[in-house]
């Protein structure tokens, strides 16, 4: 079966995984919702323009972890705004729970290159631009190579090589990396801050 042929079935699976997870997880969801209120305030879901399959924009929904920018409050880096809940959501990868909604939706997989940022769109190379052939995922390729520790020219490497030899077999092993690696709570920063470093365009090289 070649990464095109497998791209419905891999469709199917998405909504079958994503409509049991919701319900399963919706109990988990509710109550973490009520503590994000408490700690961070309302909304407790995190909504952000992202580009999808084709570049098609569409909103990701996360669990908040961070408090609004306040320099009267010394909130202003990243490191200063992120909560003790919100740095735990994330290493637990707890806060990835309301974009299942997103993927029974079909704006997103369970696995695929992670949405980055809107603004990046006009700095990818076009190599990189392949990355939105297809729906970006939950977990990938590079989370599990990695996560945010490693830096911009492998994940977009990874992100390509995934794009070309997708395959059930390879979710699988994708799914089956990414529990080890939440389990652990590898690679959830890289070595400067709590989140990862912006992506500013730079070449990257040829993987291939």
């Amino acid at each position: 079966m070649t990464s095109h042929s497998y791209d419905p079935y891999k469709r199917s699976v998405d909504v079958l995984v994503s409509a049991i997870g919701i319900v399963v997880t919706l109990p988990l969801q509710a109550v973490l919702a009520l503590l994000v209120r408490s700690t961070v305030g309302s909304p407790a879901v995190f909504r952000q323009a992202r580009p999808g399959r084709h570049e098609v924009i569409f909103e990701l929904l996360k669990f908040r972890t961070m408090h609004e920018p306040d320099p009267a409050r010394g909130l202003v880096s990243d490191d200063q705004r992120l909560t003790r809940l919100g740095r735990f959501l994330r290493s637990s990868s707890l806060d990835e729970l309301p974009s299942l909604w997103n993927v029974l939706k079909g704006d997103m997989s369970l696995v695929g290159p992670r949405p980055l940022l809107v603004r990046y769109l006009d700095r990818y190379t076009p190599e990189q631009r392949r990355r939105h052939e297809v729906r970006p995922g939950i977990t990938g390729l590079a989370q599990v190579s990695g996560r945010n520790a490693i830096g911009w020219s492998e994940k977009f490497a990874r992100d390509l090589e995934y794009v070309e030899s997708r395959s059930l077999w390879l979710d699988l092993r994708i799914l089956c990396r990414t529990l080890v690696a939440v389990t652990r709570r590898h690679g959830i920063s890289d070595a400067t801050t709590s989140t990862m470093t912006e992506f500013l365009g730079r070449e990257v090289k040829d993987h291939g």
